[in-house]
């Protein structure tokens, strides 16, 4: 429609009056308390997903920004999006994840990253793989990008690249992993669990085990953006409670940091 653009020009900015607001509640409410130091860094903002745009190279069936490639209109520029950092490092120092789409088809994204750095933020990149090159890992590590996620939907090419709707996928992502390997950047592995999947989630687990991964966190469909064309690949209820109870008790058998992302179910 006529009104995308802007909404999608203004969305970070929106997200961060939300954070501000909720800071400054936070700030009232711990001002006058008798532990007020402990509190207020136990209510500090402690994680930003910004979502830097809507273009991707992949067309994931999950994607809940209906990520496609662009160019799209009403994303913010450089100056912008170095304002809203300055906004945020205001409320607090969180920890910056720069996502898409696929952030690294911005072609400011080191720019972003190495000024968020500077700011005293913890600067960290959600991508798919498959976009790095020799270049692109030194590049990451010279911006002060301290993190990069790698999502792995499938522990082979078939499941991966059905997942991600384009051939070659997979191999693409492996590949960039070793080149982020290295360069000596830390990655983590993210899996995004549907029926189509669920069988594999030991399997991708241990493939990110094997890559060498410092994590594996996991996130349950939300069925917005493209996603709602999949809602009946959700996994009911009792296999969530089940994939829970069995990611909670892989804490005492892996070398992995593990992590929950859930939804409603």
């Amino acid at each position: 429609s006529a009104s995308r653009p802007y909404f999608w020009r203004w969305k970070s900015s929106i997200r961060y009056l939300i954070f501000k607001l909720i800071g400054i509640e936070q700030h009232k409410m711990t001002a006058s308390h008798p532990h007020s130091g402990t509190q207020k860094k136990k209510n500090e903002l402690r994680l930003v997903a910004w979502e830097t745009t809507r273009n991707c190279n992949l067309a994931c069936v999950h994607c809940r920004a209906s990520a496609t490639m662009g160019p799209h209109e009403g994303e913010l520029g450089t100056a912008e999006a170095l304002r809203l950092l300055d906004q945020i490092a205001e409320v607090a120092k969180p920890i910056i994840i720069l996502t898409g789409g696929e952030p690294l088809l911005r072609s400011d994204i080191y720019d972003i990253a190495r000024y968020g750095s500077e700011l005293g933020m913890r600067m960290v990149m959600a991508v798919n793989g498959t976009l790095i090159t020799d270049t692109v890992a030194r590049q990451l590590v010279d911006a002060g990008i301290q993190r990069i996620s790698v999502s792995l939907d499938g522990s082979s090419p078939e499941t991966h690249d059905r997942f991600r709707q384009v051939t070659g996928a997979f191999e693409g992502t492996l590949r960039g992993i070793d080149l982020l390997k290295k360069a000596g950047m830390e990655f983590q592995i993210n899996t995004t669990i549907t029926k189509t999947n669920l069988d594999q989630i030991s399997k991708i687990q241990e493939l990110a085990v094997d890559l060498a991964a410092v994590a594996h966190h996991i996130f349950l469909l939300v069925p917005t953006g493209r996603g709602k064309y999949i809602v009946d690949q959700e996994i009911d209820a009792g296999e969530y409670e089940s994939t829970l109870n069995w990611f909670y008790d892989q804490r005492e058998k892996t070398p992995l940091q593990l992590k929950a992302t859930c939804a409603p179910h």
